[in-house]
Parts: C-alpha cells; sequence; structure tokens
C-alpha cells in the first residue's frame, strides 16, 4: 500500500505510520557496503532511509546515462526492500548535499561565458522563461526544463517498479531541494512536479526548506517539511505556520556538519544530537537523520560554498554521522538507538560492532612520471583565441592545461579574470607560482627567459559550488588573460579528465633514484603494497603536498597538507590479496616516496 497524508499525520496499510530515517547516498558508498549499511540502519531502529540522486553522475554528458557499477540504484533500491527498509528518494534535478554543483551537470555550462566571465546566473527568484543569454538553472528557461525531462525520463522508468505503488520500497519522492533559499517561483515547481508525475511516479511528493524559506519553497497541494538541526520546537513551529495539517516531518535533522580544506574538523557532542532527536519524536514528528551514514566523495566530486570567498569542501563525508567512513559505529549510534527505542520498536539484542581492519603497512611508490608526458591523459588540444572552459572542452571533472608562448623575454606580470579554481603556472615547464580563487588571487609576476617561452596554466577543478547564487560555476581560466597588459590570444586547451587510469603509459614511469634530481612539477608516483587479507584501511600521505589518490585504479579522491583530513578512506572491496598498485598524482613536491596504511582514520583537529 502507499503511503499516505491524512490531516493528522502519515498512514501506511491503513494504519498511523511514522517514518524514522537515515540519510544513506549510495554514490559515497562503494556498492560492495551497501548490503551492510543498510543492515546497520535497520539494527539502529530505523524503518526508512534516504538518499539523493546525483544527475551528474548518472548523466557525465549530454546524452549518456548511467545505471550500473557504484550507480546501480536499482539494486539499492532491492537491498533496501530485503532489509525491510522504506525509502525517500530525492532526485533533484538539484540537489546540494555537498557535491559537485548541487548535482546539476556541468555541460549545463558549456556556452561560452560573457564578458569577463559573467555567469548569468541571474536573479534567484527569476522564472527564467527566456531563452537568450545563459541558461538559467533551477528555473524555467526552457533549456533547462528540457535536460531535466531527459534525465527524469532516463532515471525514472526504471525504477516505477520499486514504487511502494508497484509493491517496491519508494514510498515518497522529493521535489528540488531547498528550493525557497534559491527562489520563489511556483510555476518552476509545478512544472517539476508535472514531470514527475508524468515519468510514472505516482506516490507523494514533499518540499524541504529551512524554517524561514518554508513559503517560497512549497508547492500547494505538495507535503512541505522542514530541515533543522537545532532550536526544535521553533522549527516545528515554522513549519505548522506554513502547512495548518499534515504530517509534521523534519526532512533534515543535521545532526553533524561537513568539513572545507584549510579549517578543523566538525564534531557535534552526541548527547546535545540525541537531546534534540528526543525533542523532534515527542512532538510527534517523522524525521531523516542527515546524516545515518555521510560516507566519501570518492574522486572529484565534493562540492563547494562561495558566499564571497571560495571554500571547497573535502573529500571526507564523515559529517560525525552515526557510522563512520568505514560503517563503524560512532559513539552517536548508542545514544541515537536509546532515543529512537522510547519511541518505537528497535530490534533486540546488541547493535552492530565495529569491522575488521587493515593492519598498519607501509608502501614505497618507487616509479615515477612527469605528468605533463603523459601526453595520452590529456584529451586533444583545442586551438582559440582565449582559453577554453572545462565545460567547453566537454568535460565535468579534473583539470584543464593552457598552453601559449610568452611574447617578449624580462619581467612579466601574469593576470587572469578568474581563476576556477586554481592555477599552477609553468614557464617552459619550470614553476612560476600558483594562482588560488579561494585567496581571490589574479596576478603573477615571473621573468621570462626568453622570447617565445612555453606558458602552461594547469588548472584544477576543486569542485563546483553547491549552494546559492553562484551554481552557475564554470571551471578553467575565464575571461581575459594578459602579460604586461597585452592580451594573449593564441591558446591551446586541452582536459584533464584522468577518469581512467588505463591511459597511463607505464613506459613513463622510472625508478626513483634518490641520487638523481627530483621531478619537477606534477608527477604520478607509483608502487605496489602486498595484502594477505585485504580489509577496510585510510591512506595515509604525511610529507606529501597536494594532489590526488588511487587504488588499483579505484580513485579515492583528493589530499592536501592544508588539512583537516590527513587520510583518505580505503573500501576495503577495492583491495585484494596479492599485490595491490598504489598510484599518486602529486601537484607539487613530497618530501617522501613513502605512503601508510592505516587501521584508523584521522580527519584533523576539531579546535584551531
Amino acid at each position: 500500500m502507499p503511503l499516505e497524508i491524512a490531516d493528522d499525520g502519515f498512514r501506511l496499510d491503513d494504519r498511523p505510520f511514522r517514518v524514522i530515517s537515515g540519510g544513506l547516498h549510495y554514490f559515497r558508498v562503494h556498492p560492495g557496503q551497501w548490503a551492510d549499511r543498510l543492515r546497520k540502519a535497520r539494527l539502529l531502529g530505523l524503518n526508512t532511509v534516504e538518499t539523493y540522486v546525483p544527475w551528474n553522475l548518472h548523466a557525465p554528458r549530454a546524452g549518456e546515462f548511467r545505471l550500473d557499477g557504484g550507480l546501480d540504484l536499482p539494486r539499492f533500491l532491492d537491498l533496501a526492500a530485503a532489509e525491510g527498509l522504506y525509502v525517500l528518494l530525492r532526485p533533484g534535478p538539484y540537489i546540494c548535499a555537498e557535491w559537485d554543483g548541487g548535482g546539476l551537470p556541468g555541460w549545463l555550462l558549456a556556452e561560452a561565458p560573457g564578458p569577463r566571465g559573467t555567469t548569468g546566473s541571474g536573479s534567484a527568484a527569476s522564472s527564467g522563461t527566456t531563452e537568450d543569454g545563459p541558461l538559467l538553472p533551477r528555473s524555467r528557461d526552457p533549456r533547462f526544463l528540457d535536460a531535466v525531462d531527459d534525465y527524469l525520463a532516463a532515471l525514472l522508468p526504471p525504477l516505477t517498479s520499486h514504487l511502494a505503488t508497484g509493491g517496491g520500497p519508494v514510498i515518497a519522492v522529493q521535489l528540488e531541494n531547498e528550493y525557497g533559499a534559491f527562489g520563489d517561483d511556483s510555476g518552476y515547481l509545478a512544472e517539476l512536479a508535472r514531470m514527475l508525475r508524468a515519468h510514472g511516479v505516482d506516490v507523494p511528493l514533499f518540499t524541504c526548506d529551512q524554517p524561514g524559506d518554508l513559503a517560497r519553497g512549497g508547492l500547494d497541494g505538495v507535503l512541505r517539511t522542514v530541515n533543522l538541526g537545532s532550536r526544535v520546537d521553533a522549527g516545528l513551529a515554522a513549519l505548522r505556520a506554513a502547512q495548518p495539517q499534515g504530517p509534521l516531518m523534519c526532512s533534515e535533522f543535521w545532526i553533524g556538519w561537513f568539513d572545507r580544506w584549510g579549517a578543523t574538523h566538525t564534531v557535534r557532542d552526541p548527547a546535545d544530537a540525541a537531546a534534540d532527536l528526543d525533542r523532534l519524536l515527542t512532538a510527534g514528528a517523522s524525521v531523516n537523520l542527515y546524516m545515518f551514514h555521510g560516507g566519501t566523495n570518492f574522486g572529484f566530486v565534493n562540492g563547494a560554498n562561495d558566499k564571497g570567498t571560495y571554500h571547497p569542501t573535502v573529500t571526507s563525508y564523515d559529517y560525525d554521522a552515526l557510522l563512520d567512513e568505514a560503517g563503524d559505529p560512532t559513539p552517536k549510534y548508542a545514544a541515537f538507538r536509546e532515543v529512537i527505542a522510547r519511541h518505537a520498536p528497535v530490534p533486540a539484542g546488541p547493535g552492530p560492532v565495529p569491522g575488521p581492519r587493515l593492519a598498519p603497512v607501509a608502501a614505497e611508490l618507487d616509479t615515477v612520471a612527469p605528468l605533463f608526458a603523459q601526453e595520452r591523459l590529456f584529451g586533444p588540444g583545442v586551438a582559440s583565441d582565449r582559453p577554453l572552459t572545462m565545460e567547453e572542452l566537454g568535460e565535468g571533472f579534473g583539470f584543464v592545461r593552457y598552453e601559449t608562448v610568452l611574447p617578449t623575454a624580462g619581467p612579466a606580470l601574469l593576470r587572469a579574470d578568474l581563476v576556477h579554481d586554481r592555477a599552477q603556472v609553468f614557464v617552459d615547464g619550470q614553476p612560476v607560482g600558483v594562482l588560488e580563487r579561494e585567496r581571490h588571487e589574479h596576478a603573477l609576476a615571473f621573468l621570462a627567459p626568453r622570447a617565445g617561452a612555453r606558458l602552461t596554466v594547469l588548472v584544477e577543478n576543486q569542485g563546483r559550488v553547491n549552494y546559492g547564487p553562484a551554481l552557475h560555476d564554470r571551471k578553467g581560466l575565464i575571461g581575459d588573460v594578459t602579460v604586461n597588459g597585452v592580451p594573449l590570444d593564441r591558446w591551446t586547451s586541452s582536459a584533464l579528465p584522468l577518469d581512467d587510469l588505463a591511459a597511463l603509459d607505464p613506459r613513463a614511469f622510472i625508478p626513483v633514484d634518490p641520487a638523481a634530481p627530483p621531478v619537477v612539477g606534477p608527477a604520478c608516483h607509483r608502487g605496489t603494497v602486498t595484502l594477505d587479507r585485504p580489509a577496510d584501511a585510510y591512506l595515509a600521505l604525511d610529507g606529501w603536498t597536494k594532489g590526488l589518490a588511487w587504488v588499483n585504479g579505484f580513485a579515492l579522491g583528493r589530499y592536501w597538507s592544508r588539512g583537516p583530513q590527513r587520510t583518505l578512506y580505503v573500501p576495503g572491496p577495492v583491495l585484494r590479496p596479492g599485490p595491490n598498485e598504489l598510484t599518486v598524482l602529486e601537484l607539487h613536491a613530497t618530501t617522501t616516496r613513502t605512503v601508510r596504511l592505516l587501521a584508523r582514520p584521522d580527519l584533523g583537529p576539531t579546535e584551531d
């Protein structure tokens, strides 16, 4: 039977029902571990799990759509049903989630940028009904709605049998996500609701907003829910004022928070969070814990925030949740289980125990290859009179390499309108400096050794903004680039997606010789570690500066000595008995060729 929305609450199978849910994003967990995390959700006393759907992963390029491997959402839903869990499905199209672009694909931004790199994001409240100018995300811009319709047409038909009306676990589907913090166009929400219905969604819809945004973010006839982390009574009162009848529900009860590079690791006292959970349940509200299990931003998928200063999110999405990155229960798990038991049935017996861990082991990365010698990793060079954005080059993640020549020898002042997000600058292959968006840097001075010297700029996409009006976040060098005030107008732009290490040329790797001069500039380092019994581990890169790491070709994510995160989670299923290949792209330099696999994480200090 489908979920019913009554004046006095939810009903399921014609009986009163309270949603007690936890956030568990399938795309942040290795698919070999989905069943384990779902079992631990049931043991906590949850009857439901919630997941977003990241449009940009399922559709990495226009016209493509994936539902395989770690994106096999039907399999995840089947596993949830096997545990007796219901599902709240949140397909966006915008999801926030501290995820690259809030889940909006980069290819939506492929049109050329305006003067001085203007984004054309428009007013947050704009209906965006015109096709003139840059595409307006989260609006009635026909180009955006057409893309959303294609996305939903690919996503939803394979899921219809998983809806509760078809005997599946999905009891409700969310419409957009915290739209009231961005705009107030109910016509846009109505169009999304129409699309969901047209593509087969026949379970209840709901919206979610923070207390002050409930009026702007809702749609008549669709259940409103509230997001909050504290001030429970005030938040529920705001929801009741916006919606006098119907279920009280907190769709995101923030029990922790995310981290950003250069800050501290955020934690929340378990007793404090548990007390607020008790307030929610005592008030009769349904709840979704955000997050039950945070997981990991594997590869390049982290988001960023920009409220005047750009701040990228770290690789770990630990979120100080009830399960840590490896799925082990944290102190919050026991505290929340005790609270839930006061209000709802909890499975008998003890809760889950920590899983096995890899015994600490060191590995030598004893071969190295300069990145710029790995031409097969780069996309084709595209000539233009200006630097092309990553999106114009047809890629969504990774880096862009820009090349041109310097017209004269001597002192040079390089200026760039916009650097999105971090540019390493080289002259004839030698590093001369870094420009960072986060530090509002636009200029770099150096000496050009000769006329015709090769200028190379490697720009890292550190994560698209996922919240607020800055969503239109193209990557690369945007706008004019000048040297001594003169525009440079002969560029070759090449994408570096790093989505398949099979393109690495093994012939370019040479043994590390401590007596030889070091490799200058970005370099790929490789080595192996032999294991008897693979298990979850954490990769520590003490002495390394900044870059990315892979194990057996699986992208663990970014590391940065800036912290706070000091280890990268290695899921047990990516390891194997015998030799395991470790690859590290170091963008700067390292004091060592050693990395370590540890049994415990180090997410950094919680205070400055």
